[in-house]
């Protein structure tokens, strides 16, 4: 099976109206190349700098319900498209005030099939997202669409292998990890590494949807088939990446390299 897969390396500002004339635009040119399903950043919804306060923070925060999720799904049902990014979700915990940093998968009629919240924050490089975005609890369950199963997870989630794992066993044909990796010393190459790393360790599709560098991040857009081969990459600057996908590909490389099946959990 084949599908057409698009990443949006769509820059964002602090304006989600903005935003979403921006993922419109960049929706519209992934359909008409033929795409079914297009990716966009982690937290697209409204770009923020990681030194902000909470109170800045929720400012810039919405219901799933709200004006910006609403746009997305009319977005998806008027191009009939498969829709997945990233925004800040207004806190519903009168405890926790922090926001969540929310992935949503809305399907070609503008249904919410999927919402993850990233459970492991960004507290790393000097950065400290736990003080604005309270954690999820639970890893993203892999849902059937129509061009296979799909997995995901967050940005800094990359760092560690054992969600992309949990992704595999729950049958993922494809991962896709919206991130906002901000530059720095050897982040491009992290950010690389570990996209390529996901996939050939786990044997499937790894598709990586970076803001990009006038957003201060890497870009490098990235999908990387289950040998670990680049088959489509963006440059630093704003681009849309549309490449087609064959699930096939899957079985080709776990006949060569059977690692899934050789796994000894009961050794680990």
């Amino acid at each position: 099976m084949k599908f057409k897969i698009a990443l949006a390396q769509a820059p964002s500002t602090e304006n989600y109206l903005e935003n979403l004339k921006t993922a419109r635009d960049y929706a519209t040119r992934a359909q008409q190349a033929g795409a079914q399903l297009v990716v966009f950043p982690e937290l697209y919804m409204s770009a923020l700098t990681t030194k902000v306060d909470l109170a800045t923070t929720l400012k810039y925060s919405q219901p799933l319900n709200g004006s910006f999720v609403n746009g997305m799904r009319e977005l998806a049902d008027d191009l009939q498209l498969w829709i997945i990014f990233g925004m800040r979700q207004a806190p519903n915990d009168s405890k926790d005030q922090r926001v969540k940093n929310a992935v949503i998968v809305v399907d070609n009629d503008g249904q919410i099939r999927g919402t993850y919240y990233k459970t492991h924050l960004y507290d790393a490089f000097g950065a400290k997202e736990s003080l604005t975005v309270a954690p999820g609890k639970h890893l993203f369950k892999p849902i059937e669409t129509p061009f296979g199963k799909i997995g995901l997870f967050v940005c800094y989630e990359l760092r560690f292998p054992e969600i992309a794992r949990y992704q595999a066993l729950h049958d993922a044909d494809l991962i896709i990890v919206p991130a906002s990796w901000y530059r720095g010393s050897l982040k491009e190459h992290h950010w690389q590494t570990l996209l390529t790393a996901r996939a050939l360790e786990n044997t499937v599709y790894v598709a990586g949807c970076n803001l990009p560098a006038v957003d201060k991040c890497v870009g490098d857009s990235l999908v990387v088939d289950p040998f670990g081969v680049p088959i489509a990459r963006a440059g630093a600057d704003p681009n849309l990446v549309v490449t087609e996908i064959d699930l096939k590909r899957i079985k080709e490389v776990r006949q060569r390299v059977p690692s899934a099946k050789q796994r000894q959990p009961k050794l680990y």
